[in-house]
């Protein structure tokens, strides 16, 4: 099932043709829900809200257009643009044979969160949008959903079950709790309160560590940091010893978001573990960053510092 979530974090996106149906409270679907197209009269979805569905298919050809159903409207707050909505999710592969089920969150017992925003399928970001807590959406994603142009072969249509369990508090602004007076010999850390940017200094004669040194400036009071989520974050770069500065998201004047287990080793051991709302400093070794090998503004062979503001994690 990672390869078809992986789809909804991908720019542009992958997804094909979609229909669905609306769940009576016994399993058989009607015509009552709300849809984006005709398609979506073909889906039945059988099961209750909170538990894993099973779709039946329409016979024929999988669908060419896109659209979505709102299987239950739920009664809880309702979803809006920028939301992180937090969903159990069940996916098939809509082949008009088979139709195989390619997984579920209810499975894995790992619901997953979904940023609604430009990045999703827009058939998604409005269907998103009519269902609140405790509702189901049905979606089915065709062609007509713009291909990666470094795709190979099609995608199987890909069809859809979302329940919503609910939505992420917005990620901070930046690092709140106590600053602890921890800090990296060499490399200084000013922190000068609101949200403006801390200044990091590693103009120093002082012999980088060999290994990974991560310190607690400001400690957080979130949930810590799983290796496996995406994190929102400030920070800011710099060449040990130099004081040569490569990067900031604080300059850009947005915080970054990535998937923790996608960037470099000095980063994925740093943070996996570390409170949401701390602000850390890490010496990285080349070993755990770029090693011998030279990127834009960083030489072969640096340690690399930086300072960071974990702001969310999900």
């Amino acid at each position: 099932m990672r390869r078809a979530l992986a789809v909804l974090a991908a720019v542009p996106l992958m997804f094909f043709a979609a229909a669905c149906g609306s769940d009576n409270g016994t399993g058989a679907a009607t015509a009552t829900a709300t849809a984006s197209g005709a398609a979506a009269s073909g889906f039945k979805v059988s099961g209750s809200v909170g538990a894993k569905p099973t779709v039946t298919f329409p016979a024929g050809s999988p669908a060419t257009k896109s659209s979505y159903e709102v299987i239950q409207p739920g009664s809880g707050e309702g979803i809006k643009a920028g939301d992180r909505v937090i969903v159990n999710l069940s996916v098939w592969n809509w082949d008009g044979k088979g139709n195989a089920a390619q997984g579920s969150s209810y499975d894995t017992k790992a619901p997953e969160t979904i940023p609604v925003n430009e990045q999703l399928p827009q058939v998604l970001q409005e269907g998103f949008t009519k269902v609140k807590h405790g509702g189901r959406l049905l979606a089915v994603l065709a062609s007509d959903v713009e291909a990666q142009p470094q795709a190979t072969a099609a995608e199987p249509t890909k069809v859809f079950v979302f329940d919503v369990v609910g939505t992420q508090p917005p990620a901070l602004k930046v690092a709140t709790g106590k600053e602890t007076g921890e800090s990296i010999k060499g490399v200084k850390v000013d922190n000068p309160g609101g949200e403006k940017a801390p200044t990091l200094t590693t103009k120093t004669d002082e012999k980088a560590s060999k290994d990974l040194v991560v310190k607690t400036v400001i400690q957080g009071t979130g949930a810590k940091v799983n290796p496996n989520q995406m994190v929102t974050v400030h920070y800011t770069g710099k060449i040990w010893g130099s004081d040569q500065q490569f990067d900031s998201s604080w300059e850009r004047g947005e915080p970054a978001e990535f998937p923790l287990n996608q960037v470099i080793q000095g980063w994925q051991k740093g943070l996996a573990g570390v409170p949401v709302g701390s602000r850390v400093v890490m010496s990285i070794p080349p070993e755990m960053g770029y090693g011998a090998q030279e990127q834009q503004g960083i030489p072969a062979n640096s340690t690399l510092v930086f300072v960071v503001d974990v702001l969310g994690a999900y």
